[in-house]
């Protein structure tokens, strides 16, 4: 007998409709045989399932079962198949009756018959959405997460005997509720860094701003101990706070990538990645034999900061070139290409030599010139000329460090950061693919980035002078559009230009 059960796979970022198909031959010896390009843990399923039956007061078929993952042209990952194969193998045996073509089943079973977490299953939700299923059947654990999706019944299953009381009318559920996230606007979020503990450093300050507000790439020079990384993991707290659309988008990366925390269903506060220097080349920008999402990522609308930037690899550090220009990833194997968002702001941080103090006017540095030329010369020119943002960060004098003064909260400053971007969405609103002026390209420079006449004679100076590439020209532009928007100026003013000029990166560029 042939029953069918609908799943799902995630291929890249996306649900995939997967039809689980079960076939019990009768009169044959009992061989099992899973087909439709599985992998190892979808094959082993067949042993899961078979303990899963037996101890929930069923019985493993002794003929011969088919099992086919249909379309067979898509890979089948992981164990998120054996619920549905349970399913199917008991419609086939004649031990459950009932109508489940209008419903969706996913979940990992254990031996004794409970349903463990699975990966990916807001992309199932959203799936289970757009093909108008009436029933999504998923793990208890992840039903918070499902249920974040409207015009979707979602039922919690914490067992597969929970399921077929379930659908055989002897103990039925109720779906849960849809969750109803909470305005962004009117819940406060709390941050772990805030910039009023930050003490000093008003210029580095101003610039986080400035990045914040447009989006814009920040690296950071100076020696040890002066507030880089401090100030990095406070930049999240002076973005501006997160649309409804923008948390289900990185929820569903998270979810997909199996980092979402188990408490928390919906991603609220932008994310902060931090990967150490050691990091492989895919866990930075994503990969693997079925690719998955990197850091990068991890990272969108968020900030992806590496501290110790110079130690990190050459050839990872120059991956990231094409992502800041793109916004996104594309990972290319035998079998297809995927692709993955990237939008997010880059803070980097390094020390100006390898004794951290050739900046430093009190501690002398121990470097010959030589040692930190070959120091800097490690990231290459491209790579420094994607920074939009140069900031010296100095030593931190004692009277500011001493002083029980704190600096202007975070929530004052995200509140001019999101007037200002109020500002780009108005001006870039038939532009949806656009999100803030980092995002901009040659054509919306030249529509968006007019500048006065005295404004362009200090650029054309500043040009020749810091023999600066057609990339930093358009950059400086970009960063003199946000520090007018800023100031809530239409136009680029010769005072924005002159800041912008003061980010740059005093030796030239590659």
């Amino acid at each position: 007998m042939l029953a069918t059960v609908q799943s799902c796979a995630i291929v890249g970022l996306d649900g995939v409709p997967v039809t689980v198909e079960v076939d019990v031959t009768r009169g044959q010896a009992g061989r099992v045989t899973v087909v439709g390009l599985p992998d190892a843990a979808v094959r082993e399923s067949v042993e899961r399932v078979r303990s899963a039956l037996l101890n929930s007061g069923c019985y493993f078929t002794r003929q011969r079962l088919t099992v086919n993952l249909a379309p067979a042209n898509i890979r089948k990952v992981g164990p998120v198949y054996d619920l549905p194969i349970a399913l199917g193998l008991l419609l086939a045996t004649g031990q459950l009756n009932c109508e489940i073509n209008s419903a969706m089943v996913i979940g990992e079973l254990s031996l004794d018959g409970a349903v463990r977490h699975v990966s990916g299953i807001l992309p199932l939700a959203m799936l289970a959405r757009q093909r108008h299923v009436q029933r999504l059947f998923v793990p208890a654990v992840d039903a918070p997460e499902a249920a974040l999706i409207p015009d979707v019944k979602v039922y919690a299953i914490s067992s597969l005997r929970e399921l077929i009381d379930h659908l055989n009318g002897l103990k039925e559920r109720q779906p849960v509720d849809p969750i109803v996230p909470l305005d962004h606007q009117r819940s406060p979020l709390d941050y772990e860094s805030d910039f009023s503990l930050i003490k000093g450093q008003e210029h580095a300050k101003r610039a986080l701003e400035v990045a914040a507000a447009g989006g814009h790439n920040v690296l950071f020079s100076g020696p040890p101990g002066t507030g880089k990384t401090l100030m990095a993991r406070s930049l999240p707290s002076i973005l501006p706070q997160m649309t409804l659309e923008e948390q289900l988008e990185i929820t569903s990366i998270y979810s997909v990538a199996d980092q979402l925390p188990p408490d928390l269903p919906l991603m609220r506060h932008r994310p902060f990645r931090a990967p150490h220097h050691t990091i492989s080349h895919a866990g930075l920008v994503g990969g693997g034999t079925w690719p998955r999402p990197g850091e990068i990522s991890l990272a969108h609308k968020g900030v992806l900061f590496l501290d110790e930037l110079v130690e990190f690899g050459t050839k990872t550090l120059e991956t990231l070139r094409q992502p800041l220009e793109d916004k996104l990833i594309t990972i290319s194997r035998a079998r297809g290409s995927l692709t993955f968002p990237a939008n997010f702001v880059l803070v980097g941080a390094m020390n100006p030599c390898p004794c951290g103090y050739a900046t430093d006017p009190i501690r002398e540095c121990t470097c010959s010139t030589s040692t930190v030329l070959r120091y800097q010369q490690r990231i290459s020119g491209p790579l420094m000329d994607r920074f939009d943002i140069h900031i010296e960060v100095p030593r931190v004098e004692w009277e500011k460090l001493a002083s029980d003064r704190l600096g202007e909260p975070s929530a004052t400053i995200r509140g001019r950061v999101e007037a200002a971007r109020r500002i780009q969405q108005g001006r870039l609103e038939h532009l949806p693919h656009l999100w803030c002026n980092a995002d901009m390209g040659t054509a919306e420079i030249r529509q968006f980035c007019r500048i006065e006449k005295e404004s362009q004679l200090l650029l054309k100076a500043a040009v020749r002078q810091m023999q600066l590439s057609a990339r930093a020209y358009h950059r400086i532009l970009k960063l003199g559009r946000t520090i007018a928007d800023l100031d809530g100026q239409p136009v680029i003013g010769t005072a924005h230009i002159a800041e912008a000029l003061q980010y740059r990166q005093r030796r030239a560029t590659a």
